[in-house]
């Protein structure tokens, strides 16, 4: 039997497995691919590293400094391997797994974190009208075709959403000489990262179009063109002239959704706002012994708090793999109202352990200028921060020392307030 078990073995399981390591000694990664790493992999870009390292590297890059600290390790990794079903059965997880070389496996573990991370929406998801010829492509499907298999998978391209994949794929086709029409947003404002439009969309003359979104895709074997037009800020088709932009590739960058199959199989209760389970300060989710972290948790911009998030997850499922959780637990909720947050995780506060720091993420629904994030509990002020901009794109992350709080913490935004630089 294994202590733990980690699903995933990109940036958050390889994280988790290595902090789950230096407390427990049985611990086993399941991978679906053929080798750790995850999306990084095919991330050929810089930029990755700057918090947890203090450095600049690539995906691939920082990818591999975990995957060597696993085989220093001697850590067990099951690679091609596919988690079929999960079934609890007194406080032991008996996990039926599948892959060439085995077979048909069921391995037992006592804690489990689900480390599975995120995948593309389609254009059937976005509801995109027309045929299904060659040249629609998701922005990562894309990226893996250039930087994994060599292919150019377009010579003229229209992107559609700004989200940061996409617009990295912008500048990449640039580079390996595709012609790219435009980025198309449907937002008033850009999904992506400043630092992205800026490297990737201006320095190369790539054009941004707001307010605009896809509504017919023309061609029959091969994509011919598309059909665009304006939206209101409600994403209600304007009525007015569509306009017919020549292409032979579409590009989606329309946003990403936590992958959690597993979790609904086990009962795991999903929050409606992140998409992904619902949490404790530990990572723990309403399954005791489960913990979610990284991009099957929430969708995050920056991987170092991918693994961020994969350590807290792999040492508090170590710690319940030695231990269990007995006793009553206290909670308090983390709210974070509708009107200015997009999502706020935790979603609450175990209360019964040890006093310590809580890590709080959260993203706001729009951009806001001048601002100053409060939090609250017991009617007392336990945490306030001013921020010149606050925008969905950018995750914001703090700390709250654990010994203040003292009941629910209620998250707001003051705005219009004064700012000295």
């Amino acid at each position: 039997m294994y202590d733990v078990v980690v699903i995933g073995g990109g940036p958050a399981g390889m994280a988790a497995a290595i902090e789950a390591h230096d407390k427990v000694d049985q611990v086993l990664i399941i991978e679906r691919e053929k080798r750790v790493g995850g999306i990084l992999k095919q991330c050929i870009h810089d930029g990755f590293g700057i918090v947890k390292f203090g450095e600049r590297l690539t995906g691939p890059e920082y990818a591999e400094r975990y995957a060597r600290n696993i085989e220093q390790l001697g850590m067990e990794v099951m690679l091609s391997s596919y988690v079929l079903q999960i079934v609890e059965e007194n406080k032991v997880f008996h996990i039926t797994v599948m892959n060439g070389e085995c077979g048909v496996q069921i391995i037992k573990a006592k804690g489990l974190v689900l480390a599975n991370g995120c995948r593309e929406r389609t254009a059937k998801q976005i509801f995109i009208n027309g045929t299904r010829p060659a040249g629609i492509f998701t922005a990562g499907t894309a990226q893996y075709l250039v930087n994994i298999d060599g292919y150019l998978p377009c010579k003229r391209t229209v992107i559609l959403g700004s989200g940061d994949i996409g617009l990295i794929m912008a500048r990449r086709l640039t580079l390996e000489g595709s012609e790219v029409v435009g980025v198309y947003e449907a937002k008033s404002s850009p999904s992506g990262l400043t630092r992205n439009i800026v490297q990737c969309l201006d320095d190369y003359n790539i054009p941004l179009y707001l307010g605009k979104t896809i509504t017919n895709i023309i061609g029959k074997d091969r994509v011919e063109g598309v059909e665009v037009a304006s939206v209101d800020n409600y994403m209600k088709i304007l009525p007015g002239e569509r306009e017919i932009i020549k292409c032979d590739g579409l590009i989606l960058s329309v946003g990403l959704i936590p992958e959690n199959e597993i979790a609904e199989m086990l009962g795991i209760k999903i929050d409606d706002r992140t998409k992904g389970p619902i949490v404790d300060n530990k990572l723990m989710t309403s399954v005791s012994g489960v913990f979610s972290c990284g991009n099957a948790l929430h969708v995050n911009d920056l991987v170092d708090y991918v693994s961020e998030s994969g350590e807290i997850a792999g040492r508090n499922a170590a710690e319940y793999a030695k231990r269990g959780y007995n006793g009553e637990k206290r909670f308090v909720q983390v709210i974070a109202d509708n009107k200015d947050f997009l999502y706020a995780v935790p979603q609450k506060i175990d209360m019964s352990q040890e006093n310590g720091e809580v890590i709080l993420y959260f993203r706001v629904k729009e951009n806001i200028r001048n601002a100053e994030v409060i939090i609250n509990s017991c009617n007392k002020t336990i945490y306030k921060k001013k921020y010149i901009t606050l925008k969905p794109p950018e995750m914001e992350r703090i700390i709250l020392n654990k010994d203040k709080i003292q009941g629910d913490i209620i998250l707001s935004i003051a705005r219009h307030i004064q700012i000295n630089n």
